[in-house]
Formats: structure tokens, sequence, C-alpha cells
């Protein structure tokens, strides 16, 4: 289930990619996602939810906006607007970088130490990232640096909110907080895509509204909900080991669909990139084993 739900999640931008050439823009392509998805969420969270609902005043209803805003339509937007301009391949492993920009914020701001290892590790995951816009760049070079810039702020917005997150989902819930926080994006785009284009919601391409409804329901909805039936029945661990399948399905998706070049260069970097995530995540719980043995040995 969590494969499933990785390959799933990293085809979103095969579709974002398959939607441009019928003329919408970012703007647009992000509100019908978020008016199609909205729905849904509602659905996934009368399923998974069990907690009771918390009290909500409004300072916390302006957290999760907040959090809504630069979590889900920040890096959302930046997302679709960085893939007018790279490929999927690099596009996947950028955002596959997320553990690791988790790691500097909290250094930086929650005052985190980074042991040697998981610098190590991040150090491995960039070189990776060189290897694959190296490859993008042999491609084509036009608008490349601007669209992996726009593609790692999407990275960087997504990290932020994981890091502003932690305090609201104990209190919510992570179900509950992804719902409400998703409701809150929606809102964002679709009155962004209504204030920049008000007919383009209402007089796209059939083709164009049915990527959409594939955008919000196969390409999010569905591998939102695998994910979580996997964290359940195999714990997180498994669960995110099993989403380092995404950036490889994403290159070879890629190629399939939209006729992208496949070459050793992308493949070894991708690679690398999944290697140092992977040794990232599993420093990260080595730490954190060994800060518990010492706190139980201190009490």
């Amino acid at each position: 289930m969590a494969a499933i739900g990785a390959v799933l999640f990293s085809s979103k931008a095969i579709v974002i990619k398959l939607s441009y050439p019928y003329g919408p823009t970012a703007e647009t392509l992000l509100g019908l996602r978020m008016a199609f998805a909205f729905p849904f969420f509602l659905m996934v969270l009368h399923w998974f939810e069990k907690k009771p609902k918390p009290d909500m005043r409004l300072k916390d209803w302006l957290q999760v906006t907040l959090l809504g805003a630069i979590g889900y339509y920040l890096a959302s937007y930046l997302d679709f607007l960085g893939l007018q301009y790279i490929t999927v391949g690099l596009e996947r492993v950028i955002l596959y970088l997320n553990p690791a920009i988790v790691l500097l914020l909290s250094a930086i701001c929650l005052r985190k130490r980074i042991t040697p290892m998981q610098f190590a590790a991040m150090v491995i995951a960039y070189i990776g990232v060189v290897f694959v816009y190296w490859h993008d760049l042999s491609v084509s070079s036009d608008g490349l640096l601007i669209g992996t810039l726009l593609v790692f702020g999407s990275a960087i917005s997504y990290a932020v909110y994981l890091v502003l997150a932690g305090e609201m989902v104990e209190r919510m819930g992570s179900i509950r907080l992804v719902v409400y926080a998703s409701t809150a994006s929606a809102v964002c785009c679709v009155i962004q895509a209504l204030v920049v284009d008000p007919p383009a919601m209402f007089n796209q391409p059939l083709a164009v509204y049915g990527l959409s409804l594939v955008n919000a329901t196969i390409c999010t909805v569905v591998p939102m909900t695998a994910v979580m039936m996997a964290i359940k029945r195999l714990g997180s661990n498994v669960a995110s080991q099993a989403g380092a399948i995404g950036p490889v399905a994403t290159i070879f998706l890629g190629w399939f669909f939209l006729g992208e070049q496949i070459t050793w260069l992308q493949i070894i970097g991708t690679a690398i990139v999944v290697t140092g995530i992977w040794l990232l995540v599993q420093a990260g719980q080595t730490s954190n084993n060994l800060h518990n043995k010492k706190a139980s040995a201190s009490t």
C-alpha cells in the first residue's frame, strides 16, 4: 500500500505536465485540483479520524489557516509553476529532499543538533540532486534554474509546515489537521484562480477537467489514504522506506507518458538522493534511540 501511494503521489507531476498543453495556467490547474479534492478530504476525515473533535479557538483556526497557506497552497503553487520548466524526474528528487530540509530548519529555528552522520547523509542527497540537475541541463537549459528554484521553494514551504505543525498535530491529530489545512488551502487556491482569471475555471477543455479530477483523486486522495493504511499496518518507518520508490517510478512515468529522456546520469543521481535520504532517516532514528536510552537511564 505504501509503495502504491508513493507511485500515485509521484504521478501528480505527470498529470500536471499533461494538462499544460491545453492552455490552462498554474493558478487554474491548482484551483481545479483543490476544488475537486475538497469533498474527498471530508470523506477521509470521516473514515479515518477516531479522536473526538477538539475545541477550536480563533487562535487555532488562524494557525490552521496559516499552516494550510504555507504547507499546501504555497508549496503546491510553487510546484505547479516549477513544472513548467523542469522534468518530472528533477521535480521529484528535489521534493524528496524534504527530510533534509526539515532537519536544517529544525537546527536553525529550534536549535536541534545535527549529528555527523546526518550531515554526511544530507551532503550525499544534495550531490545526487546535482547529478539529476546536470541531466536536465544536458537536455534543455531553458528556464531550468528558475524551475529548480521554484520547486525547491515548494519543498522549503512544506518543510516549514512540518516544523510548525508539531504542536497542532498533538492537539488535533494528523488526519484532522491535514483536512483542515487542506480546506484552508483549497479556499486560497480557488480565490486566487478566480481573481487571476475568473472565467478560466469554467471554460477549460473537457480534458483539463478530467485530468484535474484524476489529479485530485488518483494522485492526491487515494495515495494519502493508501499511505495512512500502510502506516497503520506496518508502522511509519516501513511505510516511509517504501516511499523511496517514488522518485524512481517518476523517471519511468515521465519517459512513458511525456517522452522525457532517461540517462544513466539521472538514474545514478536519483539513486544517490534516495540513498542519502534513507541514511538520514536511519541516522535520525539512531539518534532518537540513544536519546531515549539516556533519558531512561537518568530516571
